[in-house]
């Protein structure tokens, strides 16, 4: 895969789009489409199945509720508009005003800006330091197989 194409990918920070619930081609969004249309009108069975097979078949509703929501999901991609998942992330604007493709490129990587919990801030700094030192297009062959929500 060409580099240009990995853009599409992969967000400013290094999160891989693609594998987000919230983005509109992502593969989140098309399974539950997908599982969402398989299951059809299941609100009957799932009650009856309550009491004739097992009570879990009682959490249905919320089930679907989710799975409408993931089935919704509507992002274009970090780098298309502001991310659909988190509004507030400072790279979206931040790799713009810098002129990079990634947090990495940035003569102040890692910087004290991002307002990314501490897990999701340990995460961005290994991305980015990944793609610097073995390249963004390795990088995303080595991890685009891997769950993004580790």
């Amino acid at each position: 895969m060409e580099y240009e194409e990995v853009l599409k990918h992969l967000a400013p920070c290094g999160l891989s789009c693609q594998k987000c619930f919230a983005f509109k081609d992502g593969d989140i969004r098309k399974a539950a489409s997908t599982l969402k249309d398989k299951l059809g009108n299941f609100e009957i069975y799932a009650q009856r199945f309550s009491s004739l097979v097992d009570p879990v078949f009682a959490h249905y509703p919320a089930f679907k509720e989710l799975l409408f929501f993931l089935a919704g999901g509507s992002c274009q991609g970090c780098r298309d508009q502001v991310c659909g998942l988190w509004p507030e992330c400072f790279v979206a604007s931040c790799y713009r005003e810098k002129k990079v493709d990634y947090c990495f490129q940035c003569e102040e990587f890692p910087c004290q800006k991002v307002n990314f919990d501490e897990h999701l801030k340990r995460r961005w700094v290994q991305m980015n330091q990944s793609m610097k030192e073995i390249g963004v297009v390795k990088y995303y062959e080595y991890t685009r197989t891997e769950p993004r929500y580790k």
